[in-house]
């Protein structure tokens, strides 16, 4: 694959500028967001820092161009660049139509690897053809280098059992429940078990750490390249990834491996310095929604949380040195890099809480030097540059300049007190043009799925979310962070424990009251769309609160609890860290929350969407709901999406129901009286 020259990107940047220029002659120089504009949306998903701090790789994701859309190939491009951390033109290592995913540079910083076509490839930092040098059947899930630079682990799936292909290829595919590697997919093949390698980096014999029966998650590198810690399940499941994680230290010479005690969900991992300690996320208990709380453990000794009462959800964590821990946290709408010490004690913000909002990041050698993949409330994730002795973030790269152009609604995070008293928070953003104190605006309520999620004061916009979109057709937009979201700490997100639909949603509605009585928006002119956890929240409110609700988009949402039990992928992790009960030992507490049980006082219109490949929200969740508002009279439209998961990934897909969202709300919600129904 070769390597494009630089003068080719700055052909390109100009061609965009000269797109920019025509547009904005033809139209204004601030026009609104638009749905064709949301699917041009370019995002850095990963951020990669040089251990010298000079150089930043790091993949782009890359829409697909409506003359590219087939239903051959209908999702977009990740995309390879480096850049100078200094600040500079990119330049591209690896483009469409190719796609490339996990960049790491070497210990010794020469060569960047990164997995091209299911491959470790690698490129010197100089540039150069990348070069392949793994040689894996069935490819390269994931890769890391040792510290000593010498060895390279991944993992990879276990080859197909040559019998079981064979009975397959002759139709003797039957599925059984009692198989331990079952996928309650319609169609879909077992999942195959995954297994951690280790070979040496020049090349060589790859040597297996795991056993060929269980399935390897994730898996981090001791300092003394001997030993490394891997997370593992039993079975191939959802289930199992989200609950059922064991956490096991292994090492390459083949001694017994030791396990670490846990208890419920697990995160990221890292080593101490030294190599005696690890420092890992994980639950407080077994229904803990989230792997939010920093663990230190010695090997052989039990886990010790250090952040015990913080309010706020960790989300990624490093060690600075032998005696301090750093870590990422959600807190509220922002984000922060903190420290806190090994033994104990006091939390410190060493960066963060300002307009940027990051999940992770990359140190350089020096300890003090990390990147950062991070969105604004004015742009999608970029390329940044931190440092922990000025604690600021420097922004290195600039992939969507014409939104430059484009007027985006005035974005804030807003406080209001729950009827219980709970302090609550949300996001808001006001209709792209208005005056600082504007005349009440209609509403469009976004609330976020999960429920575990997090509406963060950054980025928000996307096909099935298009905050910005809409707040350019005139509408305020409520993102909540009610009761059992993220960012709020242990406590917090067990708020809803069996009361999901209760006064988790009553956070919600006194949210509305709340920016009604700040005159910031209209109550009476309220829409409400959301996917997932979302779609089960709007999919509750047309029915339920119908009279609170002109307008319910619900996106994959749940309308019946006891079905969606019994078809989903997660029905422990559902039953356990969110309704922390059985659901077929509740079953009236199940019809109660359950949306199809109040379509009796249904008359919310309704637009109700679904992928038909979705496995954690089976399709049949909204057609029930959809079939029984027909029959009750309710205005109602399924629309129903061919090849989509959980989510919308093709772009004609996207611009359908982001069209359908803002003709519903110009119909439904923006006129000043309620519309007969």
């Amino acid at each position: 694959m070769r390597i494009r020259p630089a003068d080719r990107y700055l052909a390109a940047r100009r061609a965009s500028l000269l797109l920019l220029l025509l547009t904005a002659g033809s139209t204004s120089l601030h026009a609104q967001l638009t749905p064709e504009q949301v699917t041009r949306l370019q995002a850095v998903t990963s951020a990669a820092l040089s251990p010298d701090a000079r150089h930043v790789a790091y993949t782009l994701s890359q829409p697909r161009a409506p003359e590219e859309d087939t239903v051959a190939g209908l999702r977009g491009f990740s995309e390879l660049w480096v850049t100078p951390a200094s600040g500079g033109e990119p330049r591209p290592i690896v483009q469409r139509p190719a796609s490339a995913s996990s960049p790491m540079w070497s210990p010794d910083g020469s060569v960047l690897a990164f997995t091209l076509r299911g491959q470790v490839h690698t490129v010197p930092v100089a540039g150069g053809e990348p070069r392949a040098v793994t040689d894996v059947p069935g490819g390269v899930l994931a890769f890391k280098w040792s510290p000593d630079g010498r060895s390279i682990a991944y993992t990879s799936r276990v080859a197909e059992d040559a019998e079981a292909a064979d009975r397959r290829r002759r139709g003797d595919d039957v599925m059984v429940s009692s198989d331990p590697y079952i996928h309650w997919i319609v169609g879909a093949q077992p999942p195959r078990p995954v297994r951690v390698w280790v070979r040496p980096a020049d090349g060589g014999d790859a040597v297996a750490l795991t056993p060929e029966t269980e399935f390897v998650r994730d898996f981090v590198w001791s300092p003394d390249s001997r030993t490394l810690a891997v997370q593992l399940t039993e079975t191939g499941d959802a289930d199992a990834d989200q609950m059922y994680r064991r956490l096991v230290v292994v090492s390459t010479d083949g001694r017994s491996p030791l396990t670490i005690p846990t208890e419920g969900k697990l995160g990221p991992m890292a080593w101490s310095r030294d190599g005696s300690r690890l420092a890992f996320l994980g639950a407080t208990s077994f229904n803990d929604p989230l792997a939010q709380s920093v663990f230190v453990v010695t090997p052989g000794g039990a886990p010790v949380n250090l952040i015990p009462g913080f309010e706020g959800s960790a989300v990624w964590v490093d060690w600075q040195d032998d005696r301090t821990v750093r870590f990422i946290a959600g807190e509220s709408t922002k984000t922060a890099l903190n420290t806190v010490p090994a033994a104990g004690g006091a939390v410190t913000r060493v960066v963060g809480h300002g307009p940027e909002i990051f999940t992770s990041a990359n140190f350089a050698r020096d300890g003090t030097t990390f990147a950062v993949a991070a969105n604004t409330a004015l742009h999608p994730n970029e390329v940044y540059i931190g440092s922990t002795r000025d604690r600021r973030l420097r922004r290195v790269t600039n992939h969507n300049g014409w939104l430059a152009g484009v007027q985006l609604g005035r974005q804030e995070t807003v406080d209001w007190t729950a009827r219980d008293g709970w302090t609550m928070q949300g996001v808001l953003i006001h209709p792209a043009g208005a005056p600082e104190q504007h005349a009440r605006a209609p509403l469009a309520v976004l609330p976020h799925g999960g429920p575990e999620g997090t509406s963060y004061d950054g980025w928000s916009t996307n096909a099935l979310y298009p905050a910005q979109v809409l707040a350019g057709a005139g509408y305020a937009v409520f993102m909540p962070n009610y009761r059992a979201s993220g960012g709020r700490g242990v406590a917090f997100s067990k708020g809803d424990h069996r009361d999901l639909g209760g006064r988790e949603f009553d956070d919600v509605l006194d949210g509305i009251s709340h920016l009604h009585a700040i005159a910031a928006v209209d109550s009476a002119r309220v829409g409400i769309s959301g996917t997932s956890y979302g779609g089960y929240f709007s999919a509750w409110a047309g029915t339920r609160h119908s009279e609170r609700f002109r307008l319910a988009m619900p996106f994959a949402g749940i309308s019946n609890w006891m079905s969606f039990t019994g078809t989903t992928d997660i029905p422990v992790e559902m039953a356990v860290v969110h309704w922390d009960l059985w659901p077929y030992e509740h079953p009236l507490l199940m019809w109660e929350r359950s949306p199809l049980a109040h379509t009796a006082q249904a008359r919310t219109p309704m637009i109700i969407g679904h992928g038909l490949a979705d496995d954690r929200v089976h399709p049949e969740q909204m057609i029930q709901l959809h079939q029984a508002l027909r029959l009750k009279g309710v205005p109602t439209e399924l629309i129903l999406y061919p090849r989509e998961p959980h989510g919308l990934l093709e772009r004609q897909h996207q611009l359908d129901y982001m069209r359908r969202i803002l003709r519903a709300f110009d119909m439904y919600v923006k006129p000043a009286v309620r519309p007969a129904t």
